[in-house]
């Protein structure tokens, strides 16, 4: 059994409120078990038995310790914001795809591909690269249907 390096000791006032977040059960998932390992080590758990009873990992339950002994309350329930790699359309890039998308198909094809967007994307020099697959989910996301002739574009 390891030795607790973080003590958790909850106020009365911020056990009824953790206790009233859960009983609401609106709150995200990830944030209700956060607030459950707070109270059962506020209660004395020890760290294996907090991860026996909530099914979660021993390094979450001492990240949670941590956050709330070296924050508060609110920096122990809330995420921390994820970095994520920069979107390679921008909405000027998007509104040009849109535009290349409703347009008539290049000579020789039927209809706009994937692979065909993608390269006119570069070819404008909208970006320096971009795969199909951005270019689907860019198209999904405004409801564009790859294929259907109302849009001009396939995944072929």
């Amino acid at each position: 059994m390891s030795a607790k390096q973080y003590h958790v000791a909850l106020s009365k006032q911020e056990r009824q409120g953790l206790s009233k977040l859960l009983r609401k059960g609106t709150a995200k998932a990830r944030q209700l078990t956060r607030a459950r390992i707070l109270l059962l080590a506020d209660q004395g758990q020890s760290d294996e038995q907090i991860v026996a009873a909530l099914g979660t990992s021993l390094s979450t339950v001492q990240r949670i310790r941590r956050r709330f002994s070296s924050g508060d309350l609110a920096a122990a329930l809330q995420e921390k914001p994820r970095p994520g790699a920069v979107p390679k359309l921008d909405a000027r890039a998007e509104a040009h795809l849109t535009v290349i998308a409703c347009s008539e198909a290049p000579d020789g094809r039927a209809r706009w591909t994937l692979q065909l967007l993608a390269d006119r994307l570069v070819e404008l020099k909208l970006v320096d690269s971009v795969s199909r697959a951005t270019v689907w989910q860019a198209l999904k996301k405004m409801n564009s249907n790859p294929g259907s002739t109302t849009t001009g574009a396939s995944g072929r």
